[in-house]
């Protein structure tokens, strides 16, 4: 018979799973430089923008191909670094959350909360649906890991008190 998972766990494990996609998104985004790094970026980045039919004329559309046209190999390689350091912290992220480790879930909660006020900044800033749904996500995720964990620290008690008090029971005997 199969072990069910409490429900509670299995948000945690969606999370992880979230975590992972993170970390492979930043992998492949870090292969796809590491690939790049001898080509023409500035022409990529307008070929890019050509083919997904973005006007090449917007604000962004310039910026994200003058950004291209400034990478350096230096430059280059510390965003590939970033990315792959990025891509570890996400992998580690992810096992420990699958595995209901305390210290991933503190580190979630912990590095979800520093992201909370940089959303709302942008959020009344440059105010988007987008922007809006990834501060709405990110809230209910720490707030989901941080009633976990308190469960988890709750359950403990109730265990170790039910522990000592089987052994204060069999010494009365």
């Amino acid at each position: 018979m199969q072990k069910k998972i409490h429900p509670s766990k299995r948000g945690v494990h969606v999370i992880a799973i979230f975590e992972a996609v993170k970390g492979i998104l930043g992998l492949t985004a870090a292969f796809g430089l590491f690939y790049l790094r001898h080509k023409d970026l500035q022409a990529i980045a307008e070929h890019l923008l050509e083919v997904l039919h973005f006007d090449p004329t917007s604000l962004y559309a310039q910026k994200f191909i003058e950004t291209a046209g400034n990478l350096n190999a230096a430059n280059l390689r510390f965003v590939i670094f970033i990315a792959i350091l990025y891509t570890t912290i996400r992998f580690v992220e992810a096992y420990g959350l699958w595995r209901l480790r305390a210290w991933a879930e503190w580190f979630a909660i912990i590095s979800g909360s520093v992201y909370i006020p940089i959303e709302v900044y942008e959020l009344f800033h440059k105010p988007t649906f987008i922007r809006a749904g990834i501060l709405i996500i990110n809230i209910l995720i720490v707030v989901y890991l941080y009633s976990f964990r308190k469960e988890q620290v709750h359950e403990k008690k109730i265990h170790e008190s039910e522990i000592q008090a089987a052994l204060s029971e069999n010494q009365a005997k």
